[in-house]
This record gives C-alpha cells, sequence and structure tokens, in this order.
C-alpha cells in the first residue's frame, strides 16, 4: 500500500525541534526527506542527554529521514543544493530571514531553478514586521502571543509550559498544513509558493476560543488561574490527593457535574456549579475530600460514572496507559543501539484508514547517504570522493 507522500522529495535545512518535527510527520506518510546537515552533524545532534554520541531528542524527530553532509558556504555546496532542488519538491529551512538569501539559496533564486518548489521557512516572527529578525525561543513567542500572561494559577506569577507549544504547535504543525496546502495549490496551477510561517502567529492563532471570551465579554482582561478553563471554577481544575498525585475534573457540562456531586455526596453544590462567590467554599470542600483517597483510588471509585475525571500521568505511567498503547502512540526501543538506554518515540498521531503514516524507527548518521544522494543526481565515484577530499561533503 502506497503512502500519501511516496514521491515527495523534501530538503531539509532545519534544526532541533520545529522544523525536524514537521519534516518527520512528512517522512512519516511517505516523503523521501534528505536532511541537509552541516558535515559535522546539525545541532541537534549534540543535546542532552545523550545516547552513545548522539542526543536522545535528536532522534524523537529525525527518524526516517535521509542525511547529507554538505558545506552550503562553498561555491561546489551551493551548486550541488541547486542540483538537489531542481528534482525536489520541498524546501524546509529554519533560519533566520536573511540566511539563505545572503548564500544566493533562497526561494526567489531557487524557484527560478525550479518554478514547482514549495520553499517553507520557519521562523520566530515570520518575515514582515519590526520583530523580522529579531531572535527567540519558544518562551518569547509565546510571551509576545499573550499566551504566557494566561499561564499559572492564582495570585502566582505567569508560569512556563512544560511543552515547548509555539515551536511544536505553532512551527512544526502549522509548518505541515502551508506545505500541504502549497502541494494542493500547485496540482491546480503548476506553480509552488513560498510558506512564511511564524511561530509566534500559529501561538497567537491557538488563543482564539480565549480571544473571543475577551473580546466578547464585559471588556475585563482574563485572570491568571481565574477563567473557567484555567481554574478558576470546581468543575474543571486539578486536585491534590492523599498520596500527593493529582486527578483532574472536567465538568463543564451540567450532566457531568451533576453526577460527580451526586457520586461523591455534595448534592448541595449542583445548582451552583457557575455561580461565582461560591467557588471558593465549593472549591476549598472538594479539595478537602479528595485528599481523603490516593490517586488511583480515586480512579477507581469513579471509574463506572461517565464524566470527565482522569489522573495526572507522570511520563513513565504515560508510555504504559492502556489507551496510548492502543493508540500505538508510543514506540519503547529497548537497549537502544546496545547503550543499555529504552528510547521512547512518540507514535503517529494522524490515523488514516487506507494510507496510515509509518514510524519506521530509522535514524541516519551523519551524511549516511551523501553518496547515495549525490550519485542520484549524476555525480560520479570519482567526483563524489573528490568532493570529500575538497571538504564540500
Amino acid at each position: 500500500m502506497s503512502l500519501p507522500l511516496e514521491g515527495i522529495k523534501v530538503l531539509d535545512l532545519s534544526r532541533y525541534l520545529p522544523g525536524p518535527l514537521a519534516t518527520q510527520i512528512l517522512a512519516d506518510f511517505g516523503a523521501e526527506v534528505i536532511k541537509i546537515e552541516d558535515r559535522k552533524g546539525e545541532l541537534g545532534r549534540f543535546l542532552e542527554p545523550m545516547i552513545n554520541d548522539t542526543s536522545a531528542r535528536f532522534y524523537t524527530v529525525n527518524r526516517n529521514k535521509k542525511s547529507m553532509g554538505l558545506d552550503l558556504k562553498q561555491p561546489e555546496g551551493k551548486e550541488i543544493f541547486k542540483k538537489l532542488v531542481a528534482e525536489a519538491d520541498i524546501v524546509v529551512d529554519q533560519f533566520r530571514p536573511d540566511v539563505m538569501n545572503k548564500l544566493g539559496l533562497g526561494y526567489e533564486a531557487l524557484k527560478e531553478i525550479n518554478p514547482r518548489i514549495i520553499y517553507c521557512i520557519i521562523t520566530g516572527y515570520g518575515l514582515t514586521g519590526p520583530m523580522r529578525d529579531a531572535a527567540g525561543h519558544d518562551i518569547n513567542y509565546l510571551n509576545i502571543a499573550g499566551v504566557t500572561e494566561l499561564l499559572g494559577t492564582k495570585d502566582g506569577p505567569p508560569a512556563m509550559c512544560g511543552v515547548q507549544i509555539a515551536d511544536t504547535a505553532g512551527g512544526s504543525l502549522y509548518s505541515v498544513i502551508a506545505i500541504l496546502l502549497a502541494l494542493a495549490s500547485r496540482e491546480k496551477t503548476g506553480n509552488g509558493q513560498l510558506c512564511d510561517v511564524a511561530m509566534m502567529d500559529g501561538a497567537l492563532s491557538l488563543l482564539s476560543y480565549t480571544i473571543g471570551e475577551w473580546s466578547g465579554g464585559d471588556g475585563n482582561l482574563p485572570k491568571r488561574g481565574g477563567e473557567l478553563l484555567t481554574g478558576g471554577y470546581a468543575t474543571y481544575n486539578n486536585y491534590k490527593c492523599k498520596d500527593d498525585r493529582y486527578v483532574s475534573l472536567g465538568a463543564v457540562e451540567d450532566k457531568f457535574w451533576a453526577s460527580f456531586c451526586r457520586k461523591l455526596g455534595v448534592e448541595e453544590y449542583i445548582p451552583l456549579q457557575m455561580d461565582i462567590p461560591s467557588q471558593p467554599k465549593i472549591e476549598a470542600s472538594i479539595k478537602k475530600i479528595m485528599l481523603t483517597k490516593t490517586r488511583d483510588e480515586w480512579v477507581e471509585f469513579f471509574s463506572d460514572s461517565d464524566l470527565c475525571f482522569t489522573p495526572i500521568l507522570t511520563l513513565d505511567e504515560m508510555v504504559t496507559h492502556p489507551q496510548v498503547l492502543a493508540r500505538n502512540m508510543v514506540h519503547t526501543l529497548t537497549n537502544f543501539q546496545g547503550s543499555g538506554k529504552d528510547l521512547v518515540c512518540t507514535g503517529v498521531p494522524i490515523k488514516l484508514s487506507e494510507t496510515p503514516g509509518k514510524a519506521k524507527m530509522v535514524f541516519a548518521r551523519t551524511g549516511e547517504n551523501t553518496d547515495e544522494v549525490l550519485a542520484g543526481i549524476g555525480y560520479s565515484t570519482t567526483q563524489i570522493e573528490q568532493l570529500h577530499k575538497d571538504g564540500i561533503v
């Protein structure tokens, strides 16, 4: 069975997290992804913790790809890249806005070589605006997007998120969407295009519901840890248990809140679900009750109830959870590469009935496929040997 993106060739210039995760998704669904790296390897290979000589984090976002070591600063390296572009469908760039332009390898130059090329550039703030050239990381994009101000508990400072939301949702996922849209457009027009994906833009777009709630309300800014979906109500909250572990209640709908209150024996709180003045009293009462059992005892207690109640799992608990396993959402590679460590990688989150993605767990060493790629665009064995001697590849 062929995969949806078989026959699509991607040249991946990205590093660390946003671009590599995006191209891994494309690779899982059949695209041939050629990772164009510095001759010593992209910087993401050297992030702690290490498994043997390569970052564990690198493996989690770089499966199913080929690797080519190439010096793009040298004239011959640029010529090789241009030859690759002539036969490619997609280029993924994660440098600052003008890095590739200065090398003479930006979108305007490459589309002259291949008008069908789709050039996706992932940056912090986009190709326009006063912050176009500013440096940044996930925390900065979330700050400017207005997300960080909303994170945290009542009366506490803004909290840092434990997941790189702007990098992954704002960068990786929107890049995949942009590329697929550009591919669909190319089917109609025959032409590629530039995909300008800013991680700040993507993070901001995730606030759609929140912005609607704020702008359509009384004009007051949302209170950190004080709104319906951020911990301001007992009906949608986290609770500490007897064993210092936590559970979550997500009973926004009346029926779920009523079921929870009846099961807990606090029916008097049912009509007060959305009564703002009553929230401190209700929350304090439920907190006290939840401290009488362990987390797993509460999970068992509510196991036969139809309400939104779940344990808060640690990572080691998550990877063995029956639902996670049933969905093939983790792959544990025991004694990975003889290191004595078990590497855990995420599965394919998009489930297609006819052409499902495949997480093959194949990981290329730095430059492992250089000779193969060069031969594929017409270089002879002698020429390839000379390129190695000259330090081009």
